[in-house]
């Protein structure tokens, strides 16, 4: 299938059973539609330990528009959709996950928006099927975002949505291993809308993402993004300093005022403590961005492709550079 009209890209990891409904659900909401015969699905395997690169490699000789990537080493959902997106070649560029929690019948509603002229359209749920630990976790992380990205508020970061190929192009400059697709979408574009849709069950067994990988992604939107984690060490710095100065200022008052005031070991135990955890903080913070930028000088890749079910040429948009051509 030449020049498809839209694009849908899917980071796959240990999908092999959902792998087959999600092509057939795929094609099925896109029959009848104005991109029945041109649409195309990227299947990008982030090196998953089950056999997912076998089921894709099958569903692609049976399907047509189904193009497959197969990653060397496991990169993360954000970076497995970079790849994803370099091989995409649709002016609408659709985002989804391989769990089937996100219903193929709303690729149109988001291709819709994009034709309307949107840049960037997002999902939002009516009713979140995602456990409650994971909503908590998904408001703090929408404080965050607004803080450190310029979210707009209101707008719910879903992994679920729809891009038109200007700015798939932009945030494909981006080369840097630390990717945090988002935030390279709020730098780029201010046009952007959102569609609700029906949030669904997982089509079978349970999410990968923990509470660890979860900090990790926080972690690498917040240093990964934005300057504000180091503006807040310096702000705690000046602030426990100021606090400082005034607690010292007060201790000899103290004294001065009533001599018979024995030293007080707890308060100093204490006001160390509080320092030293202060400290540590932001020798935390800056850390994060020394070794981020440590590995970026040393060019650490943003993922490496071993394996394609298509040929690729001059029309694929990945970086021969960082892609090794082996089929």
């Amino acid at each position: 299938m030449s020049d498809p009209i839209v694009s849908i890209v899917v980071p796959v990891y240990r999908s092999m059973t959902v792998l087959p409904e999600l092509v057939k659900q795929v094609e099925g909401a896109l029959a009848g539609s104005a991109y029945a015969s041109s649409f195309e699905l990227v299947l990008t395997n982030d090196c998953s330990p089950d056999g997912s690169w076998s089921v894709i490699e099958e569903l692609a000789a049976k399907y047509p528009f189904v193009r497959g990537v197969s990653l060397r080493k496991n990169v993360g959902q954000h970076n497995a959709t970079m790849a994803g997106l370099r091989f995409s070649r649709g002016e609408i560029v659709v985002i989804m996950d391989d769990d089937l929690q996100h219903p193929p019948s709303a690729i149109l509603q988001l291709a819709e928006r994009i034709e309307r002229g949107v840049d960037v359209c997002y999902t939002r749920y009516a009713e979140r099927k995602h456990a409650l630990w994971k909503q908590w976790g998904s408001r703090i992380n929408d404080i965050a975002a607004t803080w450190l990205m310029k979210k707009p508020k209101g707008l719910y970061l879903s992994s679920f949505k729809a891009l038109n190929r200007d700015i798939v192009n932009a945030v494909l400059r981006y080369d840097g291993p630390y990717t945090y697709l988002d935030a390279l979408i709020f730098a780029t574009t201010n046009s952007i809308d959102s569609v609700e849709i029906k949030h669904q069950r997982r089509w079978e067994g349970e999410s990968t993402y923990n509470f660890r990988r979860l900090f990790s992604l926080w972690l690498k939107m917040a240093t990964g993004s934005s300057i504000y984690p180091l503006r807040a060490a310096t702000v705690a710095g000046f602030a426990l300093a100021l606090l400082s100065l005034i607690v010292f200022i007060l201790v000899i008052g103290e004294r001065m005022l009533n001599p018979q005031v024995p030293p007080g070991w707890a308060s100093v135990i204490a006001t160390v403590l509080f320092i030293g955890g202060i400290q540590t903080f932001c020798i935390g913070v800056i850390g994060e961005y020394v070794g981020r930028i440590y590995t970026r000088v040393n060019n650490a890749p943003q993922f490496v492709v071993g394996k394609t079910t298509f040929k690729r040429g001059s029309a694929d948009q990945g970086d021969d550079a960082a892609v090794p051509k082996e089929s």
